[in-house]
């Protein structure tokens, strides 16, 4: 995001649509000393387009240039709008485990395991987002990761979670890697995120998401429990249209 000085009036309305917070004044010193303009700080500024879509500006002076690489990752997945040709999925990229009811991509006896990096209101760097990926796929519990998520396309080195180096002091509102382990790995999967929680400056929500039985108990909750994790036993599923891509349980 960019703002236009020489439109800006400093009216500071865009301030509180700033996930980041990351929008601020300053005087310029030039011929019109002293005048006050706002100031986008680029570093951690995630693209996220907000105070643009907001529409808040009385000047127009927010600006939302097209970003070159590796800058851009940080719109694919701030900007809910942006599309990851990788995928042909906006708002991050990914359709995310809330589809399996129609992806299938976690079958009995498998869970999903997602962790989510930066929200709310922190954004996370990529080399953080690296350091989580690399401790799950150096644990030796079968991690599989999600081929058609972002995160995974911007892996130089898919079999240890490493990232690109041009791509790691970039940073985005939210990064989610996702992939799937057997049942029985879980426990370890938590064990490394809760050593790996020590080493990235930002948060984490783990999500987990496992196929429920017709007997109705939900395979993954002792385990949570046992960990001591809080938790919330919800349901976010996103169907559309889409055909179940495969059978359910007692389907021939």
């Amino acid at each position: 995001m960019k703002a236009d000085q020489d439109k800006c009036i400093a009216c500071k309305r865009c301030f509180p649509y700033c996930p980041m917070g990351r929008i601020q004044t300053f005087k310029r010193h030039d011929k019109i000393a002293g005048r006050v303009y706002i100031e986008i700080d680029q570093e951690r500024c995630t693209d996220c387009g907000v105070c643009f879509r907001a529409n808040i500006c009385p000047v127009k002076a927010l600006l939302q240039p097209e970003m070159p690489w590796p800058r851009e990752v940080r719109g694919i997945l701030s900007n809910p709008l942006i599309e990851f040709k990788g995928s042909q999925v906006p708002g991050r990229g990914t359709e995310e485990m809330k589809t399996n009811d129609v992806s299938g991509r976690f079958q009995a006896g498998e869970v999903g395991v997602g962790i989510e990096l930066g929200r709310p209101g922190i954004g996370a760097y990529f080399k953080d987002v690296e350091k989580v990926a690399m401790a799950l796929m150096g644990a030796n519990i079968g991690y599989e990761l999600a081929a058609e998520n972002p995160v995974t396309h911007f892996m130089s080195d898919k079999t240890t979670g490493k990232l690109r180096d041009d791509v790691l002091n970039e940073k985005a509102t939210s990064a989610i890697i996702e992939g799937k382990c057997k049942i029985e790995k879980l426990p370890e999967a938590l064990k490394v995120l809760q050593r790996v929680a020590k080493e990235v400056d930002t948060v984490f929500t783990v999500e987990v998401i496992t196929k429920v039985p017709p007997e109705g108990e939900i395979p993954v909750k002792p385990i949570l429990e046992k960990f001591g994790y809080w938790y919330s036993i919800n349901t976010k599923n996103n169907m559309g249209l889409g055909e179940p891509a495969y059978k359910f349980y007692g389907d021939k």
